[in-house]
């Protein structure tokens, strides 16, 4: 399942940078499919949302960072463990219970963002 950060945010910004998909953002930032990824060109997401990689989207939070779903793999593929949560300092990186998703389902979408 994705990774979702709550309303319990500092916004220290830490989580960021760990991200190897680039799906973490500053409150009120909009962002890319393409940010962080090796996407260009058209792209459907495991959503279904159909967009040039490239065009920006509308913010998900407009107070504290957020995690965009559709790019969030848990870090599966890369590291062994969510790397937002292990370095958050007030441990609000959760499992998303919305955004279940097995490992096999983490894995392909991880291979989708980096073809």
């Amino acid at each position: 399942m994705a990774i979702k950060i709550t309303d319990d945010c500092i916004n220290c910004g830490a989580c960021e940078p760990e991200c190897p998909n680039g799906a973490i953002y500053e409150g009120g930032a909009e962002w890319r499919f393409s940010d962080g990824t090796s996407l260009s060109g058209s792209f459907v997401s495991k959503s279904g949302l159909n967009v040039d990689s490239s065009d920006a989207q509308a913010p998900v939070s407009g107070d504290y960072y957020y995690i965009v779903t559709d790019k969030c793999t848990e870090c599966v593929g890369f590291h062994d463990e969510p790397q937002c949560a292990s370095v958050c300092p007030v441990d609000c990186c959760i499992a998303d219970e919305e955004n279940v998703e097995s490992k096999e389902e983490l894995a392909a979408k991880k291979d989708s963002l980096h073809p």
